[in-house]
């Protein structure tokens, strides 16, 4: 038989091999263990774990318990613990790491800064008080950061530009921070009598702070729809979208595809519809297998056409009859794609079958279903025109 070609190296496998090439030559040389934490931090960040783990530990041996960058070592290990889903290994590191900087004011160079309390407060067996605990511990750490970087800026003019991209992202990055405080506020401590109080406390200080951040302006939305307050929640929605509605997918203005999943609730949550089904459009874009995006984007398709079937002004029947075969169509994939993954949220498919179950009971209006069609290219068919607001209910050019 002939040998077959061998297939091409990605630039991402001859990177990691270059990796694994060097940390071989380090075994055998005397290399400064600042070298072997910055192998293993390369090989975390390839995505192997497994080749970071025996060089950190290495390096922590040299390194020794107290050594300077002892803590360093700590926290990369608890990161890359976390990586092997080794969680109370990775507890136990970043608890090692405390130990060494318990305020987090040693030079971010050799370990220190908030992130090992951030990593405990996100790790925490409790949860409730002990995350918001660890959280604020990190907080106080990069409000220690921020005003010294800020009281430092007339002394160095020369970097005075660099400086302040540096203190914009530590705003942003407490900004997170508080927005993590709330959310915990707003489910495991959602009793407590202050809860509506220290959310309101931190969503000011994060507005503050970090106006420029679409995720801080989701929280404030989040908190106002739990204080029914749906005017407010829209308006915050509203100043969330424009800080990054323009931009293009990669840029690092636009918020991860997880909070962006969070954002269609909330804007289906105020009735935003509209909204909802152009970022789902914009996600399906990015990842057209997302069980969730395409539970969603069915979802706000559905409700936008159950407000105009039901409307006592509604437009021409053919726009709400159009918006729910479109809704079909995203519904039928996303229970397609549940079913071929086997994904674990069982009350999203049921209520994906309902609103499955309500389209079909309209049949004769709508048309035949998709529910049979094995052929993909009936998602992609674009055979709908735009809705009177100029809409496109298919959205199928989109998802291509």
């Amino acid at each position: 038989m002939a040998p077959t070609k061998p297939k091409k190296k990605s630039q991402k496998d001859k990177a990691r091999d270059r990796l694994r090439a060097k940390a071989s030559s380090s075994q055998s040389s005397n290399v400064q263990p600042r070298e072997l934490l910055a192998q293993a931090a390369a090989f975390l960040e390839e995505g192997d774990p497994e080749s970071a783990a025996p060089i950190a530990r290495k390096a922590y041996e040299h390194i020794g318990a107290h050594g300077r960058h002892a803590c360093a070592a700590l926290s990369l290990l608890g990161q890359i613990h976390v990586e092997l889903g080794d969680i109370d290994s990775a507890r136990d590191f970043f608890a090692a790491a405390v130990k060494l900087d318990e305020d987090g004011s040693l030079p971010e160079g050799v370990g220190g800064g908030p992130e090992k309390f951030l990593w405990l407060a996100q790790l925490s067996e409790e949860g409730g008080q002990d995350s918001v605990a660890w959280y604020e511990r990190g907080a106080t750490a990069l409000r220690s950061q921020i005003r010294a970087l800020t009281e430092s800026l007339e002394s160095r003019p020369l970097t005075r530009d660099q400086q302040e991209a540096v203190i914009a992202e530590k705003r942003r990055k407490l900004a997170e921070v508080l927005c993590a405080v709330v959310e915990v506020y707003m489910t495991d401590l959602s009793w407590d009598e202050d809860a509506e109080d220290r959310c309101e406390a931190c969503i000011t200080e994060a507005t503050m702070i970090a106006p420029e951040s679409a995720e801080t302006w989701q929280t404030v939305a989040n908190v106002r729809i739990s204080q029914e307050r749906m005017p407010e929640a829209r308006e915050a929605l509203k100043r969330s979208l424009a800080l990054w509605w323009d931009l293009p997918p990669e840029d690092p203005a636009v918020p991860p595809f997880p909070s962006r999943v969070s954002l269609v609730r909330l804007l289906i949550e105020v009735e935003m519809e509209d909204e909802a089904m152009e970022v789902t459009e914009r996600m399906i874009g990015e990842d057209d297998r997302s069980v969730e995006v395409l539970y969603l984007g069915g979802y706000a398709r559905f409700r936008s056409g159950e407000r105009l079937k039901n409307s006592d002004q509604a437009p021409d029947p053919e726009v709400w009859k159009r918006k729910w075969r479109s809704s079909r169509k995203w519904l039928v994939r996303c229970l397609r794609i549940f079913q071929e993954e086997e994904y674990e949220d069982t009350r999203l498919g049921e209520h994906a079958q309902e609103l499955l179950a309500i389209l079909a009971d309209n049949k004769s209006e709508l048309g035949e279903s998709l529910e049979d069609a094995e052929d993909e290219d009936a998602w992609e068919d674009t055979d709908d025109e735009e809705d009177e607001e100029g809409v496109d209910d298919d959205e199928d050019t989109e998802m291509q």
